[in-house]
């Protein structure tokens, strides 16, 4: 509730203070706002630059809608043109391309420059000294956070570590490897400088930064490296899997919660976006599932649906893997309130019969372009830390008994009690398993297209997934693992080279 009452308090005016001035974040010099006589002063301007620099996050999961991105994948269709994302899912990508090509950089280097800004000017605050360490070591991961979403997207780019001036905005960008040792160095620093505690404020902790530097690690294929720090949050003890997986995408299921390790927080209801997640996804249904997806599930003997006796072809929910049900709603399903008001989808409009279930609160039926959400959006929580050591383990070494463990622990959590792995499988088996796990595990929660991507393996199930009205997907693994620079800042960055093939 701290971190949530000075992002309410300073949404208007620490961000006007961090970026105002030019309309292009790269034209501004914030330094001479902030370094006025009224601020940076007492530790209640470093509360709210702090929050000031948390609220830039809301940018990076497109006002809590990052599910979007997997309607680019194998797993989702997004009807309507929200983010541009269903002519990228055609393999429509271009420097020009509106959307999420050009927000998710523009939006990081907003949170880089006001981390930057912070971190330039946090010392000449009179406060207490382990308070402002802490501080420091918050900008830090959320810098770091980023850049690494940054090379995610577009590999290499500029690399600025202070608030610029217009003179320096022109730099060439650094090599993906050498923006990731920065990535890396931020989260070591971070680390050391961050409590041990659960996520309960909305402050990052150790934890946060330890699970992050195994997924920064994972993705750059740094395998025993990643197992180690993921491990480090294991053998901690601090973090746990939720008794209510539902809930914890729901604003009564998310204070204290154990398994939540980073999240956009709710700022307000005057900040928040017209299209809330209950309107989009609950009303709107405007992001359908594919059969693709729904068929990964197995059945609750842990055989997938092409072998278990148990699968019901006339009633594809009955007998299956829990976490459909919690990711997934029918729309013969209505939602229901605990005051007993009911919605049901219209079918107009719809692409599939599978419908968002996660994210959707019933209680805030009936649902409108007023409804205003309370969610956090979750970043990273303790089952990505699971199996980020299981992955990372397997590569590393094989599977082992930590790997298996890792998996099953996720499988039997409470509300889900899938069967534990079976024994004996290879390490190109466990590779699939923990594949798999991932997919069930994290659907709808935008992280399967970065996963298929960073295995290779993008080009191969994107083009299966023919869109409503025959449109077939496309993937040229020749240029669309990365994004391209947005032409604005080409145009702005005369030292800003193209990525290949755009």
């Amino acid at each position: 509730m701290i971190m949530k009452k000075y992002i309410i308090i300073t949404i208007a005016g620490i961000s006007g203070i961090l970026f105002s001035g030019c309309s292009d974040f790269l034209d501004k010099n914030p330094v001479d706002q902030l370094s006025s006589q009224t601020f940076w002063k007492t530790e209640k301007d470093a509360d709210m630059a702090i929050a000031g620099v948390y609220s830039t996050l809301l940018g990076l999961t497109f006002d809590h809608h990052k599910m979007d991105l997997d309607a680019m994948s194998d797993d989702f269709f997004l009807f309507g043109t929200y983010g541009k994302v269903d002519v990228l899912a055609k393999g429509i990508i271009e420097p020009t391309s509106a959307g999420i090509v050009a927000q998710i950089y523009t939006d990081s280097y907003k949170g880089i420059t006001a981390c930057n800004v912070f971190l330039a000017n946090v010392d000449r605050v009179t406060m207490d000294e382990a308070k402002k360490k802490r501080y420091k070591g918050e900008a830090l991961f959320l810098r770091a956070f980023y850049y690494w979403t940054l090379t995610e997207f577009y590999g290499g780019v500029p690399l600025y570590l202070k608030p610029l001036t217009l003179e320096e905005t022109g730099v060439a960008k650094s090599t993906k490897e050498e923006v990731i040792t920065q990535v890396l160095r931020d989260l070591d620093e971070a680390i050391a400088s961050l409590p041990s505690a659960l996520y309960t404020t909305g402050h990052v902790v150790k934890g946060s930064a330890l699970g992050l530097k195994a997924k920064v690690l994972m993705h750059n294929g740094k395998w025993a490296e990643a197992a180690e720090a993921a491990n480090q949050v294991i053998q901690a003890k601090l973090f746990k899997l939720t008794t209510d997986f539902q809930n914890m995408f729901l604003a009564k299921g998310q204070t204290n919660n154990t398994e939540i390790m980073f999240s956009a927080r709710y700022l307000n209801p005057d900040r928040f976006s017209a299209e809330s997640p209950d309107m989009k996804y609950g009303n709107a249904a405007a992001l359908n599932g594919s059969k693709n997806l729904v068929d990964e599930f197995e059945c609750i003997d842990g055989l997938p649906i092409s072998q278990s006796l148990l699968y019901d072809p006339l009633d594809y929910k009955k007998n299956r893997d829990p976490r459909l049900n919690f990711a997934i709603r029918d729309i013969k399903e209505p939602l229901v309130s605990s005051t007993g008001v009911k919605f049901t989808n219209v079918t107009a409009g719809i692409y599939t019969n599978y419908l968002v279930r996660k994210y959707v609160e019933p209680e805030n039926l009936p649902f409108s372009y007023s409804t205003r959400s309370e969610q956090d959006y979750v970043i990273l929580r303790y089952a990505d830390v699971l199996l980020t050591y299981a992955e990372s383990k397997n590569e590393a070494t094989g599977p082992d008994q930590s790997v298996y463990d890792a998996v099953n622990e996720v499988r039997a959590r409470v509300g889900v009690k899938m069967p534990a792995l079976p024994a004996g499988l290879s390490q190109a088996g466990m590779r699939e398993r923990i594949r798999h796990e991932r997919r069930v595990e994290f659907a709808a929660e935008g992280l399967r297209y970065q996963d298929i991507k960073r295995w290779r393996t993008a080009e191969n199930v994107i083009p299966k997934i023919v869109d409503p009205g025959g449109v077939l997907r496309k993937f040229d693994p020749a240029k669309h693992y990365l994004f391209p620079f947005p032409q604005s800042e080409m145009d702005i960055n005369k030292s800003l080279v193209q990525n290949p093939n755009y």
